[in-house]
């Protein structure tokens, strides 16, 4: 019995933390700043890759975005072309930069609302998704991360989560053109 209680203590331990959970504040202090509307206003070229749990590629795509700036709303219009996989070809984001500093997001295959905050140059953006694996449609949450390299770079990590596990990681690296 002893052995049992111990068992499920290891394990339950081990599952904590199992989800990527990176803390913002880490980066306030750290240039240069990202500023979502002035890197996203124009045309960027961006090229990512998925990773499944065990490490492999599982979608290789490029992606062609052009912002549009109006007002406190940016309009990014996304089209994807995937070398490995499949997935969506097209994806419009609607992001408002809120008074308080924060934004917050729509685009049609998001569940509710996106929401996003910026740490110096690191920008948050979390939001839910159903994604297809095979013939069935899972309801994920995405960890996306930001770090602005420069004005014209930055790297993006996605972090897809499910019951508290990272399920796939999603790297992107975007140039403005």
């Amino acid at each position: 019995m002893i052995k049992k209680i111990f068992f499920v203590l290891v394990v339950a331990v081990g599952l904590v933390g199992c989800a990527t959970n990176l803390d913002g504040e880490r980066y306030r202090s750290v240039g240069p700043t990202f500023n979502l509307f002035d890197f996203f206003n124009g045309t960027v070229r961006a090229w990512g890759l998925v990773q499944n749990r065990g490490g492999e590629v599982v979608q290789k795509f490029e992606v062609d975005i052009r912002g549009t700036v109006a007002g406190n709303r940016i309009t990014l219009d996304e089209t994807f072309r995937y070398a490995i996989g499949t997935g969506p070809e097209k994806r419009v984001w609607k992001v408002d930069r809120l008074d308080n500093g924060e934004y917050r997001g729509v685009a049609d295959d998001v569940l509710g609302e996106a929401a996003g905050s910026v740490y110096g140059n690191a920008f948050r953006w979390s939001y839910r998704m159903e994604i297809p694996v095979g013939n069935t449609l899972y309801e994920v949450g995405f960890e996306d991360w930001f770090w602005a390299i420069d004005e014209r770079r930055l790297l993006n990590r996605s972090y897809i989560q499910k019951f508290g596990f990272d399920m796939a990681e999603v790297t992107i690296f975007m140039e403005r053109q």
